[in-house]
């Protein structure tokens, strides 16, 4: 039975939402994505780009459970001549490949661009435009950021430090690949899903830990004292 998706990511991130996702689940979240990209991109024949990925593209179910949607403007990519196919520039601003838009050749890395600013999202929960800030788009806000090396200037303050610093530095690092200008030094979708769950196992085994504490201090507070 299918399950039924309830909302997109863009909502549940902006606060629209009563629950705030934990850093757990917004990886998680992440890798769903990425997988149904990796699919897309490396198992159908032929391989087929997305060309609108965003958050507001990426649904939830109950469970937070992610699939992607809207495959209007999605096109097929011939492998066997070249490395792209020209095409009429499509998609949304703010994630547009910048490399893309100025040639109008479309590839793989194009979808790896707009994923890489739904994980902007995903970490800062900030909009993709921000009349609030000097630097308008996501990816410049970021990179301003970035250069302070302060991870909890970037990551969603509503987190409130509950997150595993080493696995937010990953997501920001694998961010960062993604969004660069120059389409070659991206990542391919299916290195981003081994470096996220990497992220993910880094913050589980924080969880784990903190539950395992919190049981032994449980057992400890019932045990009689020795005297």
């Amino acid at each position: 039975m299918m399950k039924q998706h309830r909302a997109d990511l863009r909502e549940h991130l902006s606060g629209s939402r009563s629950n705030i996702l934990s850093w757990r689940d917004r990886l998680q979240i992440a890798i769903e994505a990425a997988q149904g990209l990796e699919y897309l991109h490396y198992g159908c024949s032929p391989p087929i780009i997305h060309r609108d990925v965003k958050s507001t593209n990426i649904l939830l179910n109950e469970k937070f459970e992610a699939k992607l949607s809207d495959f209007g403007i999605s096109r097929s990519f011939p492998t066997e001549d070249g490395t792209h196919i020209t095409t009429n520039v499509a998609g949304t601003p703010g994630y547009l490949d910048p490399e893309y838009y100025a040639s109008k050749r479309l590839n793989k890395e194009s979808d790896v661009y707009s994923f890489g600013i739904v994980l902007l999202e995903i970490i800062t929960s900030q909009p993709v435009f921000s009349r609030t800030h000097e630097r308008s788009c996501i990816s410049e806000w970021f990179s301003f950021m970035l250069q302070k090396g302060d991870i909890y200037s970037i990551v969603d303050p509503r987190l409130e430090g509950k997150f595993n610093t080493n696995s937010v530095w990953k997501a920001v690092e694998i961010a960062n690949a993604c969004v660069s200008p120059i389409a070659i030094k991206r990542l391919s979708m299916s290195q981003v899903v081994v470096d996220l769950k990497e992220c993910l196992a880094t913050e589980l085994a924080r969880t784990n830990l903190r539950h395992e504490t919190e049981l032994r201090n449980s057992i400890a507070m019932l045990q009689p004292s020795v005297r």
